[in-house]
């Protein structure tokens, strides 16, 4: 999965449009190999972007879960740490 990708579900406050359009966006950057596509592929690769981010929207507000919802803030605040300790090792 790329790396650029993140969970967005189960999340208080809930995803919001711009977080799903930029998942899409890295999504198809991926599938496609390219990070910014030539004209001619210009309109395939907005296309596509649109389609990804309403399919995960739909998805998205489909799930069902029974664990509370995770706080961004503290999600962040772990990433960091897991990060510092994974390449501040000596």
């Amino acid at each position: 999965m790329c790396r650029n990708i993140r969970p967005l579900f189960n999340f208080d406050p809930p995803a919001t449009d711009e977080e799903i359009h930029a998942a899409a966006l890295q999504f198809v950057r991926k599938i496609s190999g390219s990070r910014k596509p030539s004209k001619i592929n210009e309109i395939a690769f907005e296309t596509a972007i649109t389609e990804i981010a309403a399919a995960s929207s739909t998805l998205l507000s489909s799930l069902q879960t029974n664990t509370p919802a995770k706080n961004r803030e503290e999600e962040a605040a772990k990433a960091k740490a897991r990060s510092q300790a994974r390449f501040n090792r000596q």
